[in-house]
C-alpha cells in the first residue's frame, strides 16, 4: 500500500495497531473516529463483531447536551462524547476497555475523548 495522502498514512497506522490489539468480551475496544466536523466513539467486541455502545456528535440527544461553546469538531465536544460513551458503557456493565486511537495522534480531540472517558469511570 503506497502512501499518497494523509488518509492513506492514517489507515496504514491504524492497520498496524489493529494487528496487535483486539477487543474481547471481557475487555472490548473503544474506537475513536474524527472527521472535520464530528467525533464518533464506539465500544466494540471484536470476537463477535458487534458494536456494544456508541456515541457521536451527530446524535440529537448529545447535540442538545453540548455546552455553549462545544461542537462536534472541537475539544469541548470531544469531552462530551467521551463522557457519554463512558456512561453508556457503564450502563451495559463495561468498565475496562482497550483504547484504539484509530491511527490518529494521541492529541487534541482523541486525547479529550480518552481523558473524559477515564474521568467518567472507564479503565484503560
Amino acid at each position: 500500500m503506497r502512501i499518497k495522502t494523509k488518509k492513506d498514512k492514517r489507515e496504514r497506522i491504524h492497520l498496524r495497531q489493529r494487528k496487535k490489539m483486539s477487543g474481547t468480551t471481557a475487555r472490548p475496544r473503544l474506537a475513536v473516529f474524527r472527521s472535520v466536523t464530528h467525533t464518533y466513539a464506539q465500544v466494540i467486541d471484536d470476537m463477535s463483531g458487534t458494536t456494544l455502545v456508541s456515541a457521536a456528535s451527530t446524535e440529537p440527544a448529545l447535540k442538545g447536551a453540548f455546552e455553549k461553546d462545544a461542537k462536534g469538531g472541537n475539544v469541548a465536544g470531544a469531552k462530551a462524547i467521551g463522557k457519554a460513551i463512558a456512561e453508556r458503557a457503564k450502563e451495559k456493565g463495561i468498565t475496562r476497555v482497550v483504547f484504539d486511537r484509530g491511527g490518529y495522534l494521541y492529541h487534541g480531540r482523541v486525547r479529550a475523548v480518552a481523558e473524559a472517558a477515564r474521568e467518567a469511570g472507564l479503565e484503560f
